[in-house]
């Protein structure tokens, strides 16, 4: 009996090491883990209205939004948002390709491709965007183009208020009505 547990333990050993020799070349797994694999709930098509004490604020519609309870938050693929000024009134829309939406703070980001257009002709465009609901601010720590009937101004970043009549710019250059900026 114990010359076949010595026969055999020289072979148990020789495979133990071609396992260990195995997991260390470098094998990867054959699939990888899709958003939507991981998601709770995936919709198509999605439109969203946001309120705040009975007023609509925002209508947020994308192709596809992935919901994530554990984070509260959904991953938005073709996105746009319009949203609403205090009266209820359509105030301007946002286009991004990607974003985030956070629904326990209402905070959204936005990816790829941004565009804001506001009803009365002024426009946005940067690869980044974030809007903070409890500091009512829009920001951007990218390049950005901002233009106006009177405005055209550009950055490497900027903060303002939702319906961007207080900008403040990072590294700012453009004109504003017939003041001209320096370019830096």
């Amino acid at each position: 009996m114990m010359r076949r547990a010595r026969l055999h333990l020289p072979v148990v050993g020789a495979v133990l090491a071609a396992a260990a020799v195995a997991c260390q070349d470098g094998a990867r797994p054959t699939q990888t883990i899709a958003v939507a694999d991981t998601a709770d709930q995936v919709l198509f098509a999605m439109n969203y209205y946001v309120t705040v004490e009975g007023v609509r604020r925002a209508r947020v519609e994308a192709d596809t939004a992935y919901f994530f309870s554990p984070t509260q938050s959904a991953e938005l693929r073709g996105v746009t948002v319009t949203f609403f000024n205090l009266q209820g009134a359509e105030s301007s829309t946002l286009t991004c390709r990607e974003g985030t939406y956070y629904w326990r703070t209402g905070d959204m980001h936005g990816r790829g491709d941004v565009r804001v257009r506001t009803t009365d002709g002024r426009r946005l465009t940067t690869e980044r965007l974030i809007y903070s609901q409890e500091r009512n601010e829009v920001e951007s720590d990218t390049a950005f183009v901002f233009d106006s009937p009177d405005e055209h101004l550009v950055g490497d970043g900027f903060t303002s208020d939702p319906d961007f009549r207080r900008v403040v710019a990072k590294s700012p250059r453009g004109t504003v009505g017939q003041f001209v900026l320096p370019n830096q």
